[in-house]
């Protein structure tokens, strides 16, 4: 994680748009939801797909507890509007096209700058990051973990 933002820091704002083109803040949800941002590398391959569905599995269970579910990639706008639609995601996917909403939270590359990170973050109502886990190999086990830190906001 960037070293400016640690747990319990304001998460940076942002505007990117979504799979549908609309322009998305992170403050659109400042006391109104808790946020699961998280940062995957590319739609459509096998472990960005596991994760985007294991986030869709559990999006009715994130939304009881109050939160929206934000990915964001660089991919482009009708990139996330196809993976979104073949996926079935319920949930928005943002494009980060240069990199700069990742490199603002400081996701890391992994395996000497090959891989582009996955990083989860839980944001709360207030904007506050609660929780943060670099989940670059446990593509799936993060979102259960975030899922039950969520649950004790």
């Amino acid at each position: 994680m960037n070293q400016a933002l640690s747990i319990g820091s304001q998460a940076p704002d942002f505007s990117l748009l979504n799979q549908q083109g609309a322009t998305v803040s992170l403050s659109d949800f400042r006391g109104k939801k808790h946020v699961i941002l998280y940062f995957y590398p590319k739609d459509e391959t096998p472990g960005c797909t596991l994760e985007a569905c294991g986030f869709r599995d559990s999006y009715e269970a994130f939304a009881e507890a109050g939160a929206e579910v934000i990915g964001v990639s660089d991919d482009s706008v009708a990139s996330h509007a196809a993976f979104a639609r073949n996926r079935r995601l319920p949930f928005q996917l943002l494009s980060d096209p240069k990199g700069n909403v990742a490199a603002l939270y400081g996701v890391k590359r992994t395996l000497f700058g090959l891989l582009k990170g996955r990083e989860t973050f839980l944001i709360d109502k207030e904007g506050r990051i609660r929780h943060h886990v670099s989940s670059q190999f446990l593509i799936d086990g993060h979102i259960k973990e975030t899922l039950a830190l969520l649950e004790k906001l």
